[in-house]
């Protein structure tokens, strides 16, 4: 394995899926789990299953990981089989709690696995291209195409790096920097490398590429600047409208855009 897929394997074995309570270590450092954010938080994640087609055979979660929430098992309802890919063994034992004898479970690197051409209906991947090695991000995605099939949508969460909250924590770091120049920031769990939206477009030879807003914060900004309680709440139903009535500007200016690949069928 190259050194990102090491960094997300050791972090998954050693503690990513452990449950801490009631929710993974990954869920606790990821997710926004505030009672005031749940709403706003479901609806982002069924997003997804807006472009997943009304039926279908087979569907690839690419990092599936245990299926962790209850909108992501939503996904697969309409299909015989869903294939879960994982580094993890962990987080495919989890799987297998949720779908049974429904899902096929497919353990190692998706780069090393081998998967007929044309195979699904639909593949799906939330969250997982850019914890992978940049110079690697491309191959993924245009292996994810080779495996659909032609006129079917391949779905992927990404992350946006020009946004206005990356603008204000560039600066923020800078701050931090002069006043602490040789101290070194401590090393991340897990690698991350985003690409800007225009860099999707080099799939325009394989499928039609399509940008809409999935979420407008990571779960941490969302934690910083939205109040828990009703007032939140509020603010993120009213969020939730504005990225539904001007879903360019929120792709552009930030978090996580969701870019839709239909492979073209010549």
């Amino acid at each position: 394995m190259n050194n990102p897929e090491k960094k997300a394997f050791d972090y998954y074995k050693d503690k990513g899926w452990e449950i801490d309570g009631e929710f993974t270590i990954d869920a606790i450092g990821c997710e926004d789990l505030r009672k005031n954010s749940q709403e706003y938080v479901s609806k982002c994640r069924m997003r997804v299953f807006e472009h997943i087609p009304k039926s279908g055979k087979y569907i690839l979660d690419m990092a599936s990981g245990p299926i962790q929430y209850p909108e992501y098992l939503e996904f697969s309802k309409n299909f015989e089989k869903r294939y879960c890919v994982d580094l993890s063994e962990k987080a495919l034992e989890g799987a297998k709690e949720k779908l049974g004898d429904r899902g096929n479970y497919l353990n190692g690197s998706f780069f090393d696995l081998k998967i007929e051409d044309n195979f699904f209906d639909c593949a799906i991947s939330l969250h997982t291209i850019y914890h992978m090695d940049q110079d690697k991000q491309a191959e993924a995605v245009r292996k994810l195409i080779k495996v659909t099939k032609p006129g079917k949508p391949i779905i992927i969460v990404y992350s946006n790096p020009n946004t206005f909250t990356s603008a204000l924590s560039t600066t923020w770091k800078f701050l931090k920097a002069i006043k602490s120049l040789v101290v070194k920031p401590p090393e991340q769990d897990l690698y991350f490398f985003y690409h800007p939206n225009k860099w999707w477009l080099q799939f325009s030879d394989e499928a039609e590429v399509n940008y809409y807003p999935w979420r407008s914060f990571s779960s941490s900004y969302q934690k910083k600047l939205i109040p828990a309680g009703p007032m939140g709440k509020l603010l993120l139903k009213k969020l939730y409208a504005w990225e539904e009535t001007y879903p360019n500007f929120f792709v552009n200016h930030f978090q996580y855009p969701m870019i839709v690949l239909t492979k073209k069928t010549t």
